[in-house]
C-alpha cells in the first residue's frame, strides 16, 4: 500500500519533466529527457490563436442563436406539460361526470324562471355515450 501512494505522490513530478527534441547527423529525430551535448535551449511559446472581429461576430452569432432555440423549446416543453395537466384535469372532469351519471336518480336543470327541467332517460344515455367517446378519444 505504501508503494502505491509512493507512486501516486511521484507522479506529478514525472509529468512535469522536460522533453528536448533533437535532430542527429542522419536527420533521426530523437526524443529524451536530458539535451544532446552542445545544445542550444530553446523556449517555445504555445500559438496564442488572436480571433478577428468577423470570427468573434460569427461566435456570437452562433451563441444567440443556440440561446434562442433552447429558450423556444423550453417553452415549448413548458406549454406541452400545461396542455398535458389541462387534458388531464378534463379527463377527470368527465370520468367524474360519467360515474355520477352510472349511479342513477333523477337530473334536472333550471331555467331562467327557476323551474327544474328533468331530463329524460334519453337524454342521460346520450349525454352518457358523449362522455365515454370523449373519454375514448381524448384519454387515453
Amino acid at each position: 500500500m505504501r508503494a502505491l501512494w509512493l507512486c501516486v505522490w511521484c507522479f506529478p513530478l514525472l509529468v512535469y519533466a522536460d522533453i528536448y527534441r533533437w535532430t542527429d547527423a542522419q536527420g533521426k529525430v530523437h526524443f529524451s529527457e536530458t539535451p544532446p551535448p552542445g545544445a542550444q535551449r530553446i523556449e517555445v511559446k504555445p500559438q496564442v490563436v488572436e480571433r478577428d472581429a468577423a470570427t468573434r461576430e460569427r461566435e456570437e452569432r452562433t451563441r444567440r442563436f443556440y440561446d434562442a432555440r433552447r429558450d423556444e423549446q423550453a417553452a415549448a416543453q413548458t406549454k406541452a406539460v400545461r396542455q398535458q395537466a389541462e387534458l388531464s384535469a378534463q379527463c377527470a372532469r368527465w370520468q367524474h361526470d360519467l360515474n355520477t351519471l352510472s349511479l342513477g336518480g333523477r337530473y334536472f336543470t333550471k331555467g331562467s324562471d327557476g323551474e327544474r327541467t328533468y331530463y329524460s332517460d334519453a337524454q342521460i344515455d346520450a349525454a352518457r355515450r358523449e362522455l365515454e367517446a370523449r373519454l375514448a378519444e381524448g384519454c387515453r
